[in-house]
């Protein structure tokens, strides 16, 4: 999982510094909170996941990585989508899409939170027992 996180991390921040580029270019800043997102969730949020999955694989190789990754990334484009065709529309259909979609990575992040206190808290335990071991 985690060079899948590393991978679609750097998906994340080509389309974020080119959805920036395009704004400079065009001179129209109204995506900005898009593009800031696809750098803040997209890009370092993922490739912070990813190296703390590389760290510890054993936290990697559980339904709740693989699942949280689904979410975030079935998430994240999906609200960014959404949220940038509200803004360029001018209408708020999207708005369900956009509240739906934040849920799921809103869900994904919790179970990652939850993933990382279940699988460091017993290896940080498993650790300072064998310390105290001699030999």
């Amino acid at each position: 999982m985690a060079k899948t996180f590393l991978k679609i991390a750097a998906v994340y921040i080509t389309l974020g510094v080119l959805l920036g580029m395009l704004m400079g270019i065009i001179q129209d800043f109204r995506l900005a909170s898009v593009h800031a997102h696809l750098n803040l969730l997209g890009w370092v949020s993922m490739a912070i996941f990813g190296l703390i999955y590389h760290f510890y694989p054993h936290a990697a190789e559980t339904r709740l990585a693989k699942l949280h990754f689904w979410l975030h990334n079935i998430g994240l484009p999906l609200m960014q989508g959404g949220l940038a065709i509200e803004i360029l529309s001018g209408n708020s259909a999207m708005l369900p899409l956009v509240i739906v979609s934040s849920l799921l990575v809103v869900i994904g992040v919790i179970l990652f939170t939850i993933n990382l206190f279940l699988q460091l808290g017993s290896t940080s335990v498993k650790q300072a027992k064998n310390k105290d071991l001699p030999g």
